[in-house]
């Protein structure tokens, strides 16, 4: 009997289609299409801040809330394109109408610096001069190329490490060495784009011509599509096995269904257990957490269950599994709202740093040369491709000697350490502002930016101590944040754990534009004067980084906290070569 079962096994195998996996015969046109992709949408958006002041004559308060809702918008549609990816298209799909959506989004922005009828007719020079705003025509036109750029980058983003994954065999050594060696060009293909992004595209728009330097993007854009289908038949193309938030609904949805039931005395042998076959996901033990969701795997007499012992029903029961897998997911809750204000200051960073720029002296020492606005944001990434290595193969095993962690210290506090430096980001972006101001006042200015004001005679060579701590802090930060959401979550929820960083970086998009706009209104009468004036010299920016650095102060003691009564995940087994994590039992007190 045992035998005929073993022949019927391997006849099932054998009728299973076997996968060719190309591995690094694909990967020059993966890496390809994300390192043009990357260049396409960063040397469009690198610049877009000045593009939107100068050309369609915005207020810089315009044109910042519009690009908080733009970028908010991309970070949130993520999530609805890893729930159209898993549930539905697939990554191949997904990464296919997602490049052609970016592609044709780039082309409608080049095309409103290309012709006049859509864009506002220019300012003139002088002081007092009269600027018209862009006609509602011209803003539809605009927000169009905007909102195929959001349905783009939203299905790119989630998808599209994942797919380069897909390429390579998990079971093999070759194919796990592949897929560790598509990582590293990955991270490359993306601060190569933006260091070019940030130099030669910017200088190509800010000093050359918009129509020619938007439309680089675009055909950026066009030779990632073009790379992408050119290997359309050599991929692995995974199909959709339904999203990791249809099974949070639905312990959502039961847990409160049988809210009135009472758990069992023993519940880790009383409640519903059942794995899947084909799961990929570590076994969880219970744990006594948010005690309301185990309700969802308490059995009922009018629960039924299949053959191999899967529920009839998934919307009426759940598995423990399925309960300690969404756990996971409201545990990083309270760290995911600790960050918030962490990306807040890096998105003023790159946006406000590029004002302070405009009216600054941006010549290169004592030479004729100038730098574009845009450009200074350069030294954020140089730091970034500086430090990590040295903090990777230098630090890191100092700590490890010290602390006895692989990670030389844990991630809460990698994350911790950034959101501490980001108070000094904005404590020394006020003072730089301040030294600004006072010399604008004091000493004799270079001349008339147009739109804004007087320049400064404070070098923006100034501006690299704040734009290299906020490197610094995103080094540990942003890194350290992604690492922790791949870990703690769920093995088959990896592409949720992405939207879930970007979602992060939605939500502090739209609280940023909704603070800038809060304080531009309420100074705007009072003492003090506007504090976010079009001229930087009548106003006080230097106020508005000081409350930043008020409110990440109280952030840095909110994140010490909850990150102290953080509970690790805790699977059944090692894996990845790590040992058995036993944080579970105990909160991570390292961090107060």
């Amino acid at each position: 009997m045992a035998a005929k079962e073993e022949d019927e096994q391997r006849v099932r195998e054998d009728d299973e289609p076997q996968i060719s996996y190309k591995g690094i015969k694909v990967m020059p046109f993966i890496i390809g299409n994300e390192a043009f992709e990357k260049l396409g949408t960063f040397g469009m958006m690198s610049n877009l801040l000045v593009y939107l002041t100068t050309v369609f004559n915005m207020s810089s308060i315009t044109a910042t809330t519009l690009l908080n809702v733009f970028d908010g918008s991309i970070n949130f549609a993520t999530l609805l394109g890893a729930f159209l990816c898993d549930s539905y298209f697939g990554r191949h799909l997904t990464l296919g109408l997602s490049c052609i959506a970016s592609f044709a989004g780039l082309l409608l922005v080049d095309l409103t610096a290309v012709f006049k009828q859509l864009h506002p007719p220019e300012c003139g020079s002088k002081q007092g001069s009269h600027c018209v705003g862009p006609t509602p025509f011209q803003w539809l036109f605009l927000l169009t190329g905007f909102l195929f750029m959001v349905i783009g980058s939203g299905g790119i983003r989630p998808c599209n490490l994942a797919f380069g994954a897909d390429q390579f065999n998990p079971n093999t050594e070759s194919g796990k060495r592949g897929i560790t060696s598509f990582f590293n060009w990955y991270l490359f293909a993306v601060v190569f784009a933006q260091m070019v992004s940030l130099t030669v595209v910017v200088y190509i728009q800010s000093d050359l011509s918009w129509p020619i330097g938007l439309a680089i993007p675009v055909i950026f854009m066009f030779i990632s599509c073009v790379l992408f289908f050119s290997a359309n038949k050599m991929y692995v193309k995974v199909k959709p096995d339904g999203s990791p938030f249809t099974s949070m609904a639905r312990v959502l949805v039961v847990a409160v269904k049988k809210r009135r039931l009472k758990l069992p005395q023993q519940p880790q042998l009383c409640l519903y257990s059942y794995t899947p076959p084909k799961s990929i996901n570590l076994a969880l033990p219970y744990s006594n957490k948010y005690r309301f969701l185990n309700k969802a795997a308490i059995v009922t007499p009018k629960d039924t269950f299949n053959p191999d012992g899967s529920t009839s029903d998934p919307w009426n029961l759940c598995s423990i599994q399925q309960v300690e897998e969404f756990k996971c997911v409201i545990k990083a809750g309270p760290i995911w709202i600790g960050v918030i204000t962490y990306f807040m200051v890096m998105i003023q960073q790159m946006q406000y740093a590029v004002f302070q720029a405009l009216q600054s002296n941006r010549r290169f020492f004592n030479t004729n040369i100038q730098i574009p606005a845009a450009s200074y944001n350069i030294f954020t990434m140089l730091t970034i491709v500086i430090f990590v290595p040295i903090y990777d193969r230098l630090i890191v095993p100092q700590l490890r000697r010290i602390t006895g962690k692989e990670g030389g210290i844990s991630l809460l506090q990698r994350t911790g350490l950034g959101i501490s430096l980001t108070v000094l980001v904005s404590l020394v972006s006020a003072l730089v502002e301040e030294k600004r101001r006072n010399l604008a006042f004091t000493k004799p200015t270079l001349g008339y930016q147009p739109h804004r004001g007087e320049i400064s005679s404070m070098s923006a060579l100034w501006l690299i101590p704040q734009l290299c701590f906020a490197g610094l802090a995103e080094s540990f930060t942003a890194i350290g944040l992604q690492e922790f959401y791949y870990r703690q979550f769920p093995e088959n929820m990896r592409s949720v754990a992405g939207a879930f960083f970007f979602s992060g970086l939605a939500v502090s998009s739209y609280l940023n534009g909704f603070l800038v706009t809060i304080i531009h209104r309420t100074t705007k009468g009072a003492a003090t004067g506007n504090w976010l004036p079009e001229d930087l010299n009548k106003g006080r920016l230097d106020y508005f980084h000081f409350l930043m650095t008020c409110i990440g102060i109280m952030n840095l003691g909110y994140f010490l906290l909850f990150s102290s009564w953080y509970r690790y995940k805790e699977t059944n087994c090692a894996q990845d070569g790590d040992v058995m994590v036993e944080m579970e039992k105990k909160p991570d007190k390292s961090l107060v």
